[in-house]
């Protein structure tokens, strides 16, 4: 029976205390356990921690990282383009880093029925600017050496094919500052030299300067001691001379030049083996 309020009072004030039942054990349950959640009450789910991201091992093969970005490669497919299929794959290259220096690419010039093919070595700062080998100073010198042997790189005019002259450069793009080329700029861009020379099936090649020599012998020796005989590229008969740039600055081996261009003009004409 519980007690009343007078009584509760008079206790209190002659100082004894009174154990009184919590609530809980009052309505039936026992102390020291939680009371019971009201009926309409839902608990709160329990916190779910938030995912902690995956360790990234080091080396580990099931690490998957985006792929750095790379120039792409030459395509497999150029050995099967005609000349204007040919001709847009150089435009559009970005096989090395020259693709982002270059003004525009040079893919070369003449008639695609020329006897004679000329092979240079990488465009210079007018030819990148006009988009086209053997300009300025140094292609007018050659343009000169070619007249003299009644042949021209025009693609229009009265001259029969085996005057004509198709011009095109070992690399198409124009390296910085006219550098020197870099191994794998030429190993990119020689399927287009390549092509180039199995659409054209010329009669004669003539290699000016000692990168068009290396890319087509494959040979290390200095154009001095490989000029003055015929060599040979894929069948075709190859001459070797200096590049035009080189004869402007070194004037007495132009007429050594002009041994090697009569040498080239007697083997198309078969008068030379």
């Amino acid at each position: 029976m519980p007690w009343s309020e007078r009584q509760l009072a008079l206790m209190q004030g002659m100082g004894l205390r009174l154990w009184l039942p919590p609530p809980a054990a009052a309505a039936g349950v026992p102390p020291g356990l939680p009371e019971p959640a009201a009926a309409d009450e839902v608990p709160p789910a329990p916190a779910v921690p938030a995912p902690r991201p995956a360790p990234v091992i080091v080396g580990a093969a099931a690490v998957a990282r985006p792929p750095a970005s790379r120039p792409a490669t030459v395509t497999a497919d150029v050995g099967t383009l005609d000349w204007e299929a040919l001709r847009q794959a150089v435009a559009g290259c970005r096989a090395c880093s020259l693709c982002t220096s270059r003004r525009q690419t040079v893919f070369g010039v003449g008639h695609p029925q020329a006897q004679w093919m000329v092979v240079g070595e990488a465009p210079g700062e007018q030819e990148d600017q006009q988009g086209e080998p053997f300009v300025g100073a140094a292609g007018q010198l050659l343009d000169r050496m070619l007249a003299a042997l009644g042949r021209t790189r025009a693609v229009d005019g009265p001259q029969p094919p085996e005057h004509r002259v198709y011009i095109a450069n070992t690399l198409k793009c124009r390296p910085p500052r006219n550098r020197n080329p870099a191994a794998e700029e030429l190993a990119q861009c020689e399927p287009f030299l390549v092509r180039q020379i199995e659409l054209l099936r010329p009669r004669l090649i003539l290699a000016m300067g000692r990168f068009a020599v290396q890319a087509l012998l494959r040979t290390d020796e200095p154009i001095g001691k490989l000029r003055g005989r015929v060599h040979r590229y894929q069948g075709v008969p190859l001459v070797v001379t200096y590049h035009p740039a080189y004869l402007l600055r070194n004037l007495p081996d132009k007429a050594r030049a002009w041994e090697d261009l009569c040498l080239a003009a007697a083997v198309a004409s078969g008068e030379a083996a």
